[in-house]
């Protein structure tokens, strides 16, 4: 059971979270017309009286590009301030997550992106590991990923994850914790809502934006963190058999941030993951705030 935040923002106002409905004929929930974003935030272990979010001003623009392929014009300042606010308002006392949703919400039956009514809202949940931290196994699903000629893969367009709940459901039904999905040329991809690095002799390989991956922020976090640690970074197209041999694979997502994978299929990996390991002992230092080189990463909220 989810534990959610008290108040959310709902048609332009603060409203307790139960009464933030929306009617069964909503345009978007007929035609996967939203998108999405995510981020998390946690009271500051130093001063309980500030929250600190990460890399706010990042998934406000993507969200904010993602709500222009709606056709919806929302700023990104404006979505920021409205976090913050979200946030004072809420004041949480655990580490959570929020959830600001971009969506068609007339009532309609024409599939159509113009001259429609288009709305804003958020919600938050408390939320510790999404993923198991000490590793997970993964199976590589019957589904693929979806190309960007056929949906707008660089934003979060709600209607997208059809294919990552498939895959995820095929996954845990099949005795595993997470799906890794190939792209339409047969080359890795992503997880049902991570992306996916592997090590391969001290490197640190990722597939590229040109494998139709989600541009994540997380992993751009990661990639940054390696090169100042002096590692070196290949983004490339990955074979599936190079998951089976890597000597670290993990994955990298807001809710999962950096998470270990000890087995693939059948093939079990090394539990001796070094490079994973600094990155994310560096990853967690920079969101509690307890490194000053990514200062501008973190936001502080007062509460």
């Amino acid at each position: 059971m989810h534990t959610f935040l008290t108040f959310a923002y709902f048609k332009n106002q603060f409203v307790p979270f139960e009464e933030a409905n929306i009617s069964i004929a909503t345009h978007a929930l007929h035609y996967g017309t939203g998108a999405f974003g995510g981020m998390r935030g946690l009271p500051d272990p130093q001063n309980p009286q500030q929250i600190l979010l990460f890399r706010l001003d990042r998934h406000c623009q993507r969200l904010s590009n993602s709500a222009k392929f709606l056709n919806y014009d929302l700023p990104a300042d404006k979505i920021q301030q409205v976090i913050i606010d979200f946030v004072q308002k809420n004041q949480p006392t655990k580490p959570f997550y929020i959830r600001p949703f971009v969506y068609t919400s007339d009532l309609g039956i024409a599939p159509r992106l113009h001259k429609i009514e288009k709305d804003f809202f958020i919600y938050g949940i408390e939320l510790g590991d999404y993923l198991p931290p000490d590793g997970i196994s993964c199976r590589i699903s019957s589904w693929h990923r979806q190309e960007d000629r056929s949906l707008p893969l660089r934003g979060k367009i709600s209607g997208a994850y059809i294919t990552s709940s498939l895959a995820k459901t095929e996954a845990v039904e099949s005795g595993f914790d997470e799906a890794i999905l190939m792209n339409s040329q047969g080359k890795v991809c992503e997880a049902s809502g991570m992306n996916i690095f592997i090590v391969r002799n001290g490197k640190l390989i990722t597939p590229g934006f040109n494998q139709d991956i989600l541009e994540g922020i997380t992993r751009d976090s990661v990639l940054t963190i390696a090169r100042d640690l002096g590692i070196e970074t290949i983004e490339r197209p990955v074979d599936k058999t190079e998951l089976l041999i890597a000597d670290e694979v993990f994955l990298s997502g807001t809710a999962a941030k950096i998470t270990p994978v000890k087995k693939i299929e059948s093939y079990h990996l090394s539990t001796n993951r070094p490079i994973t390991d600094k990155l994310r002992q560096k990853l967690t230092a920079i969101t509690e705030n307890r490194d000053s080189k990514y200062q501008d990463w973190v936001h502080i909220v007062n509460c």
